[in-house]
């Protein structure tokens, strides 16, 4: 079968999916600066014209991007809180210091959000990257709830504030990684501060 027989029995949902998927992984490789839709028409097999079709414009692509890589991270945390898994044992992995460098890399998906939060005047991208981050906050603080219910984290404690807190301290991971002398034991000193604050004595 040849590849533009490939294409013409794509169907419409099929090609935006596709679409979608490689407009992920070059966003997450070079940026939305540096991506291109002439890129992303050409890894998928379709003329740029398509690529505009189904999105609009390389904005309106790149909220598509963060919409539903947002859908996939919220996915992750609601079966984190539905797991039976203990709540400390998870937030140790969340902020285990290799987790973060491995989810704030290039090509990685959180790469997709430290961008979209750096992007300004593009009104499709700012909205995309606040909702994102208020679906977090609420998919973090109802992990933190089934702490609290589980008794495993302090029961004074403010699960939404709390939330907020540690996106802020996930977000900031590349601050702390470029400015501080020795990050790794920075790094590690924040995670144990953390996680000390937050588990029930």
């Amino acid at each position: 079968m040849t590849e533009q027989a490939k294409r013409t029995r794509m169907s419409a949902e099929d090609r935006r999916a596709s679409i979608l998927d490689v407009a992920a992984a070059l966003f997450a490789e070079v940026g939305y600066r540096a991506g291109k839709a002439s890129e992303v028409a050409r890894r998928v097999g379709v003329s740029e014209p398509v690529v505009f079709q189904n999105f609009g414009t390389k904005a309106t692509l790149f909220a598509a991007v963060i919409d539903r890589a947002a859908d996939q991270v919220c996915a992750v945390l609601v079966a984190m809180t539905a797991a039976s898994t203990p709540v400390p044992d998870l937030l140790r992995g969340l902020l285990d210091p290799g987790h973060l460098v491995d989810i704030h890399g290039a090509g990685s998906i959180g790469a997709i959000f430290a961008d979209a939060a750096a992007v300004t005047g593009e009104p499709a991208i700012e909205v995309a990257a606040r909702d994102s981050t208020r679906r977090f906050a609420a998919a973090l603080t109802a992990l933190l709830h089934r702490g609290q219910a589980d008794g495993d984290l302090r029961p004074d404690l403010d699960a939404e504030a709390a939330a907020w807190w540690l996106l802020s301290l996930l977000a900031a991971q590349r601050f702390r990684r470029s400015t501080a002398s020795d990050p790794d034991t920075i790094e590690a000193k924040v995670s144990n501060a953390t996680l000390e604050f937050l588990i029930a004595p």
